[in-house]
């Protein structure tokens, strides 16, 4: 519960500031009426309604959403592969879902709609996955923490491919799509919202369901065995999972680095081992931690808006320079 009001109080102070301040009463009144219209006699401009409910709600909607997600998938990620290190990024997946969204955006264009960026964005993180398990087969390097070596010869390989593909594409394009690879926020819309939070919808009910097993996968392969669960169809199927969250986040929010890293080792300290509790605090912790950083974003150099991956790469940056001096301070 306490975490809940944090994070309620976290989206009203993200919406409140900015390069226009705007009062929690004025954020709280612009809600009430847009939910039930005519609830209270607006005391504000249309000007503060329009920033506040177009731009900053949708944005710190947006980072909830995406932190949340890729805090998730983390988790997932680091249980199945038994690795303390394993992310999307990693892995090769947010890499997959970058090449899928720029061909969308500067290739193939928009021929589905809204629909084409994180299809597209899914396709190819789903591709990522493919090479990934394809390359661990081929090697015969089948063990959990091999899966992640291959993960980022692939994520190197998708990202040279993802480069070429912009030095390919429209020279007046190319500057808006680099801005969203360094992962920003700042085309949060209403309309592009239903994407993100309905993929968390979907998905995180799954891997909630799914945390005893695990649990299990984190103790080893052959004792997940011994509990009956079938351990590689189970990996694949939360890398496909992995893969749908990671590439519709990376299609509407760029590529966010550290978030799906770090989360998990932040929730571990707090909570113990136990998915049961790791997963629904990673999922609120990320959310938490990716509106702050947008926050940042937005006010450090205001009116500039700083891509807010280089915030959350600075700050997991920081953040294992400090574990790895723990760590070594325990030894």
């Amino acid at each position: 519960m306490a975490g809940l009001v944090l994070l309620l109080v976290s989206f009203v102070v993200a919406v409140s500031f900015g390069a226009v301040p705007v009062p929690a009463s004025t954020v709280a009144g612009i809600i009430a009426n847009k939910i039930v219209p005519g609830m209270f006699e607006p005391v504000w401009t249309t000007g503060r309604e329009a920033i506040v409910w177009e731009i900053r709600i949708p944005r710190a909607i947006l980072a909830a959403c995406v932190g949340a997600g890729l805090a998730a998938v983390g988790a997932a990620l680091q249980a199945v592969t038994r690795n303390p290190l394993a992310d999307p990024h990693l892995l090769g997946i947010s890499s997959g879902g970058a090449c899928g969204a720029i061909m969308a955006l500067l290739h193939t264009g928009l021929f589905l709609g809204l629909l084409t960026v994180p299809l597209m964005a899914f396709a190819g993180a789903l591709l990522a996955t493919v090479m990934v398990l394809a390359v661990t087969r081929l090697t015969g390097a089948t063990s959990a923490d091999k899966l992640v070596l291959a993960g980022v010869a692939v994520s190197f390989i998708l990202m040279s491919f993802a480069n070429m593909l912009i030095f390919m594409g429209d020279p007046r394009a190319t500057h808006t799509v680099i801005f969203w690879m360094l992962g920003g926020l700042g085309l949060a819309q209403w309309n592009h919202l239903v994407f993100p939070a309905g993929v968390l919808a979907l998905t995180l009910p799954y891997l909630l369901a799914k945390a005893g097993d695990l649990n299990a996968m984190t103790i080893g392969d052959e004792t997940a065995a011994t509990l009956g669960i079938p351990v590689a169809r189970f990996r694949l199927t939360i890398f496909v999972v992995c893969s749908l969250i990671t590439g519709v986040m990376v299609a509407f929010s760029g590529i966010i680095g550290f978030v799906g890293l770090m989360v998990p080792h932040i929730v571990r300290r707090i909570t113990g081992g136990s998915y049961l509790r790791v997963l629904p605090a990673s999922v609120l912790v990320g959310a938490l931690i990716l509106i702050w950083a947008d926050l940042a974003a937005r006010s450090l150099l205001s009116p500039e808006d700083i891509p807010v991956g280089i915030v959350t790469g600075f700050l997991g940056g920081l953040f294992f320079l400090g574990l790895l001096r723990t760590r070594n301070t325990g030894n």
